[in-house]
């Protein structure tokens, strides 16, 4: 019993010993390596296929892990507002960008644009339905349009627009599936949940996927910036990709997908 009890106090010690030596450790030892070498950028869902691409070139150059955050511009926006650990944010609009600058929670002289986005009306190529324009999708035979939601997606208001414009958003507005973003909407067409949908160009290069570019007089310019956040500890590296982006290299990889340039 007593040899049983020396050894529980054995043990209980050397755990005890590795806690404390844990807890008297310098507070950024084991942490400069995630600091000072991964960048957290919260990208609008469009600019998936893209910022991929460019996350790996930076990688390369820099030495540095660029970790992703696509999601709806809006969404975004509200959690760089509150204090999410983002060092870069890129919107599809730059009405968010903008609007974290008044608040303090964008630098002012980060902010640039570094694309114009366009919109397509997106066809699944097995759904068998005849949809070459916007009028189409009046057809019995579409049930349900793919878009993403236009109360924080700027890719699915731009959608709203283009349908406005032609008088047609009063009519199709019950045949509408909202995806949380635009990548989102895309996969309803892709899987064919939805047979068509208003996505943007940048995604649209899929296998299964038809698409047809719509009037960019349709709706307000895709005017998208980017911006570092003024909470961020990687600053400099924030700053180095935003100035990577628009980049001659940057630039080409960014009309590869089907940006304009600004």
């Amino acid at each position: 019993m007593k040899k049983r009890n020396i050894v529980q106090f054995t043990i209980v010690t050397l755990v005890l010993s590795i806690l404390i030596t844990a807890c008297t450790l310098p507070n950024n030892q084991g942490n400069n390596l995630t600091e000072e070498n991964e960048l957290h950028v919260a990208a609008a869902s469009d600019l998936r296929f893209a910022f991929e691409e460019l996350g790996r070139t930076f990688e390369e150059e820099k030495g540095v892990k660029v970790i992703f955050q696509f999601g709806s511009s809006g969404n975004l926006a509200q959690q760089i507002a509150n204090g999410a650990p983002i060092d870069l944010f890129a919107s599809a609009n730059k009405k968010f960008v903008e609007d974290l600058v008044e608040s303090g929670d964008i630098i002012e002289e980060t902010k640039a644009l570094y694309a114009i986005g366009r919109i397509v009306l997106a066809v699944n190529k097995n759904a068998h339905v005849d949809v070459k324009s916007l009028e189409d999708l009046l057809l019995d035979e579409i049930q349900y349009i793919s878009l993403a939601n236009p109360n924080h997606a700027p890719y699915g208001l731009a959608g709203k627009e283009a349908l406005e414009s032609k008088g047609l958003w009063e009519l199709v507005k019950d045949k509408l599936v909202y995806g949380e973003n635009v990548s989102q909407a895309m996969q309803f067409v892709q899987t064919g949940n939805a047979p068509v949908g208003i996505i943007a160009l940048s995604i649209a290069d899929v296998e299964e996927i038809d698409h047809i570019l719509i009037d960019e007089d349709l709706h307000k310019p895709l005017e998208q910036m980017l911006g570092v956040v003024s909470h961020s500890n990687n600053r400099e590296l924030a700053e180095s990709f935003a100035v990577f982006v628009n980049s001659p290299e940057g630039r080409k990889i960014m009309e590869k997908y089907g940006f304009y340039l600004p």
